[in-house]
């Protein structure tokens, strides 16, 4: 728990304070009674220091194991390369008692396997299949395209600019220490038993600041490496119509024909919430992500609270959690915020618990959270769910092409076509009102009093429309 679980100490055990493996598998059989499928975070770049693996790595210079991590000999005082920590410092540590340098691109207690070593791959995979025979449907393999390291152990380019956060990590091109061609043959390999039990997998990939669509998009193959990799570059744009609909037109682009996904909340970011706050259009706003999320090309991912606009969690130093955030205090680069517990209702801890949860709840939660949303028919929690099952019932929303339309300023437009289907989706990204063209047809959703198309796309209307063949 030195990373919150991404520090694996037993891939094939269930962590005591989250519960039992009896707990786990009873959780599996209710999930799939109920046609819920399972998909599982594995964390195969790095294991914990206290990992048997690494306990016998580290033991000797001679052990089996000991190729199964990346040791590097060198000067006590002068580390094998420039490679710098995603989490501040060096990525190298000194081991005194085998003098030499272990490399971990996080904490110094997540040690990196060795992925060219083959027993490894083998032994990854073999837990991979522990779990897919219990019937888990997938993974989500984090930080996937970190695997492999440069076989020269060259030393990273540095850079002066582009940079959000003045940590030395920020400070180099990262060419070496990841995204390397190895990965594709390995990801063939690793599909071709993903296929055997019919199972996903979705690939967090990790890029330089701001995104990369095609390096997101290479790990897909011709549809036999992923099935699906999570390109952040939305994350990172502004409120802005355009730009949103420039970044998803080179995010199909560079899928081609394979699938996308469409994501605007994770675990790592602040929440969009705050990415884009706006005095009291925060709700609107809400919305209007919502219903890109669930109308545009791709298959969404939502991350928990995102269904009722939650906001970051407001944390004092003596409250975090996040080594991230600890060390770099008092930047504000904490994951902390976006990690505060879900809130369901105005009870104490908001529901989450009857003890003290591991961050502080959210200081709104009396207002927002769950259970006020049920009651209000105007909430973001109850458009979720309308544009869920309107989703559910169209095809043309799930599965057709997707083409951007040029219809202004503050408004993104798309047209979904499947099977003569057609469906124009308006997306206002301003509280005014936009004069634009609409086509012939009817109204299938909006989230305002319209009942016809003879007015303009009001202030954040949300307007899909069936259109006329």
């Amino acid at each position: 728990m030195h990373d919150f679980g991404y520090d694996v100490s037993d891939y094939n055990a269930i962590e005591p304070i989250f519960g039992s493996m009896q707990d786990f598998d009873n959780l599996l059989e209710a999930l799939h009674k109920r046609k819920i499928r399972l998909l599982l975070d594995l964390v195969a770049n790095h294991t914990s220091h206290e990992h048997p693996w690494f306990v016998e790595s580290r033991s000797s210079r001679t052990n089996p194991k000991r190729d199964w991590y990346v040791w590097r000999d060198g000067n006590r005082f002068w580390p094998p390369n420039n490679w710098q920590s995603v989490f501040g410092g060096s990525a190298w540590e000194w081991d005194s008692k085998t003098e030499s340098y272990y490399l971990h691109s996080f904490l110094k207690e997540q040690p990196d396997l060795n992925w060219r070593n083959d027993e490894v791959k083998a032994a990854i995979f073999e837990v991979m299949e522990f779990w897919l025979k219990k019937g888990v449907d997938g993974f989500r393999l984090d930080v996937v395209n970190m695997f492999f390291k440069d076989s020269e152990f060259k030393s990273n380019p540095l850079r002066l600019w582009g940079w959000r956060y003045p940590r030395p990590y920020e400070f180099q091109t990262h060419i070496h220490d990841m995204s390397q061609d190895e990965m594709h043959p390995m990801l063939k390999e690793m599909r071709q038993l993903l296929d055997k039990y019919n199972a996903v997998a979705v690939g967090e990939v990790m890029a330089d600041f701001a995104g990369d669509t095609a390096l997101a998009a290479s790990y897909l193959g011709d549809n036999d490496e992923l099935h699906l990799t999570f390109d952040f570059t939305l994350l990172y744009q502004k409120w802005d119509a355009h730009a949103i609909g420039k970044t998803l037109a080179a995010w199909y682009t560079a899928c081609s024909t394979n699938w996308p996904t469409l994501v605007f909340n994770n675990h790592d970011q602040d929440r969009s919430v705050n990415r884009y706050s706006k005095a009291f259009e925060n709700d609107a706003r809400a919305k209007i992500l919502a219903a890109l999320l669930l109308t545009a090309k791709g298959t969404p991912f939502l991350y928990y609270g995102e269904e009722i606009a939650m906001k970051n969690g407001s944390i004092e130093k003596a409250d975090l959690r996040d080594p991230v955030g600890i060390r770099f205090w008092p930047l504000t680069v904490s994951r902390d915020p976006a990690r505060t517990p879900m809130l369901w209702d105005k009870s104490h801890n908001a529901g989450f618990s009857t003890e003290k949860p591991w961050l502080p709840v959210n200081d709104d939660y009396l207002k927002r959270n769950k259970e006020a949303q049920e009651a209000d028919a105007g909430s973001v929690l109850n458009f979720y769910r309308k544009l869920l099952a309107f989703r559910k019932e169209n095809a043309a929303l799930r599965l057709g092409s997707f083409s951007l339309l040029d219809r202004g300023k503050n408004v993104l437009a798309f047209r979904r076509e499947h099977k003569g289907d057609i469906i124009d989706v308006y997306l206002n990204f301003a509280a005014a009102p936009s004069a634009i063209p609409l086509p012939s047809g009817r109204v299938l959703f909006s989230n305002q009093n319209r009942y016809g198309l003879s007015r303009s796309l009001g202030g954040y209307e949300v307007l899909l429309i069936a259109v006329d063949s």
